[in-house]
Parts: structure tokens; C-alpha cells; sequence
């Protein structure tokens, strides 16, 4: 059962729960003070009626789910941190410490919360925080936890960086705005991509990305924002693109077939710190276990 489904459960419970308290005290005869016992106050009080559990039982239901999901997202946790340390002694270098943690994080969440859409066991990782002269790009298989190719050179959107900026500054899901958008993206089909540099145009393997994180990179198929090959990616150094992680056209031939159709891709960037602290995905939304802890 995914976290959703013990979510809604637990959302139900909690209802009938709290309906079932108020129902319960209503119904519940209270004591009403005669004047007469203002005047015998030397008249023995009623014994006090047991203590009973007062906890409707869909209340205490909803505390088990919620104790389920609780193991759920920590038994989750635990995993993503011993990928972590696994991946971490083959990546060589990281703009930031929780770079590669947030992309595990995000790729976890997503599998567990649709894993009939993560078909494969593959992750395409960037670390935009990286400059376009150092190998900032990787593929990591995440069944086997080893790297299947990188580090390797990416190139950014032209929108992120002027010419003279090797790192990309900025950020954008806008049409139009040929920049890179951070997150998490699904890896659809593969088709014939071309373009054109330097006034000449190039065919290469092309593969559609669904972005997956909300107002970072929904707009990501409208936009035309997919990875493939271009010739001015080489193994020395990454030029820019129309916001898509390029790579080298030889490369592109033999990793973005693998990763298509249900492998998963995660743009980082530690320079928008507003979207690593409300990326859905690489921070695992717990805001609703929350919610429904204190409604009790």
C-alpha cells in the first residue's frame, strides 16, 4: 500500500473518529447540581464512575496508520542514506553536501508514491551547481547502486548564464525563456531530435522529460526541454542549450536509450534555495502527517 493510500485511510479514520467523540459526549448524561446539595453538604458524595477508555476506536485506527506511515518514511530515510553513502565514493565532486542526497531523496519518494511509472532502475543526475568545465553529469543504476557512466560533461540553458558565466544562475519553467528548470523529470519516449549550432543543424537520439515538480518544471514537454546529443558538448567543456541537459552526441546514443521509458532525471542546483527546500519530491512532503497528528 503506497503512503497516499495510508494517508486518505488515515484522513478517513481520523474523521469518523472525531465525529464519533463529539457524538459520544453528547450523549453522555452529566451531572447537574441540585439546590438541595448546597444545603447537606455533610451527605456522603456519589462514587466517581470508572475511568474507560474514551479513544473512539476509528480515532485509535487512525494512530496506527499514521504510526505505519511514520515506519514507512523512516524505513525510507534509512534507505536513502545508505545509497548515499554508497554513490557518494564514486561521484568526485558536489557543489553542495546534500546535492546527491536530495537527488536519492527525490528519486525514493517518487518510486514509492507511482512505482508502476518507474520502470527502470536508472537516474540521470546534474549537478548544476558545478561549473560547464567540470564533469557535473552521471547515471547511476539504483537497483545495483553503482555508476553506469559519469562524470561527464552537461550542458545548461543559455537563459541561465550569459556566455561569459560557466554556472548557471538562473532558473525558469517560462516558455521562452531557454533556461534551465531544476528538479525532478520522467523519462518518456526517445525520437529523432535535431538543431542547430553554428549555423549548421545536427540529428541525435532525443528523449522527452515530464517534469515532476510542480511550478519548477510542469511546463517541461510544452517547452521542448528534453536530453540529447550536440555537438557543442565535448569531453573538455559544455556549451549552451535551450534549457536541456545535453551531452555528447556519442554519449547521448548510449545512455538515454537506457534511461527511457520509466528511468528518472534530477536537476540540482544549490543557487535557488527556494526550490530545495519546496521540491516535493527531494523533501518528501510530510506536511500531512503533520496535519493529521495534531487534529487529534
Amino acid at each position: 500500500m503506497t503512503r497516499d493510500n495510508l494517508l486518505t485511510i488515515a484522513a478517513a479514520a481520523l474523521c469518523v473518529g472525531v465525529t464519533g467523540a463529539l457524538a459520544n459526549d453528547a450523549a453522555r448524561p452529566h451531572a447537574v447540581v441540585s439546590p438541595a446539595a448546597h444545603m447537606s453538604a455533610s451527605a456522603p458524595a456519589p462514587a466517581a464512575p470508572p475511568v474507560v477508555n474514551q479513544t473512539p476506536m476509528a480515532l485509535q485506527a487512525a494512530r496506527a496508520v499514521l504510526d505505519g506511515v511514520g515506519v514507512e518514511s523512516g524505513a525510507r530515510l534509512t534507505k536513502v542514506q545508505s545509497a548515499v553513502n554508497t554513490l557518494a565514493a564514486n561521484v568526485k565532486r558536489q557543489s553542495d553536501p546534500n546535492a546527491l542526497k536530495l537527488a536519492v531523496q527525490a528519486y525514493y519518494s517518487y518510486k514509492t508514491a507511482h512505482p508502476e511509472q518507474v520502470r527502470k532502475p536508472y537516474l540521470y543526475f546534474v549537478d548544476y551547481g558545478l561549473d560547464s568545465r567540470t564533469p557535473r553529469g552521471y547515471v547511476f543504476d539504483m537497483q545495483a547502486l553503482k555508476v553506469v557512466e559519469g562524470p561527464f560533461m552537461v550542458a545548461h540553458g543559455r537563459g541561465s548564464a550569459a556566455p561569459s558565466e560557466g554556472r548557471p544562475t538562473r532558473f525558469s519553467n517560462r516558455n521562452g525563456s531557454n533556461a534551465t528548470s531544476l528538479g525532478l523529470y520522467l523519462a518518456q519516449e526517445t525520437y529523432n531530435f535535431t538543431g542547430k549550432t553554428a549555423g549548421q543543424r545536427y540529428s541525435s537520439v532525443g528523449l522527452r522529460l515530464k517534469g515532476l515538480s510542480g511550478s519548477y518544471n510542469s511546463k517541461a514537454r510544452a517547452r521542448g526541454v528534453v536530453a540529447h546529443g550536440a555537438p557543442y558538448v565535448t569531453a573538455s567543456r559544455a556549451g549552451r542549450s535551450e534549457g536541456c541537459p545535453a551531452v555528447e552526441p556519442a554519449r547521448a546514443q548510449r545512455i538515454l536509450p537506457k534511461i527511457a521509458n520509466g528511468g528518472l532525471v534530477f536537476l540540482f542546483s544549490p543557487l535557488d534555495r527556494t526550490w530545495m527546500r519546496q521540491d516535493p519530491w527531494a523533501n518528501g512532503d510530510l506536511g500531512a502527517l503533520d496535519q493529521l497528528a495534531s487534529a487529534e
